[in-house]
């Protein structure tokens, strides 16, 4: 019994679910909003605030564990340059989830994850 389990598992094995994690922080970084199924965004949500967490802590130890986790040093740089600064005085909640309604194709519910940071929140279609 999967009691008090919080890894989601995604229908994926460990390294993949890892890969795939890790890529969507990279896309969050980069592109400052993702568009991805609800079940995903919850688990990126989680590492995308470790990294923030990390990257207000700005130490080199804290950039070396973001590197080793999401792979990317010029996303990180990115990270702890631009996106961790504007959260400073934030204690947590720093990525935010908007629901847009089913997939055409599966009807898989489909969301946007985006920092809280961004000008406007985007408009839920129905």
């Amino acid at each position: 019994m999967r009691h008090c389990k919080k890894t989601v598992k995604l229908g994926r094995t460990g390294a993949h679910r890892d890969a795939m994690l890790a890529n969507q922080v990279c896309s969050l970084i980069a592109e400052r909003r993702i568009k991805t199924t609800i079940s995903k965004a919850k688990a990126t949500r989680s590492l995308a605030e470790k990294m923030v967490t990390l990257g207000k802590a700005g130490t080199l130890a804290a950039r070396r564990q973001a590197i080793a986790t999401i792979k990317q040093p010029d996303q990180v740089k990115v990270l702890f340059d631009e996106i961790a600064p504007g959260f400073a005085d934030r204690a947590g909640g720093y990525t935010r989830i908007t629901k847009l309604g089913p997939r055409m194709s599966d009807s898989s519910e489909m969301v946007i994850l985006e920092w809280v940071e961004a000008s406007e929140p985007v408009e839920s279609k129905k």
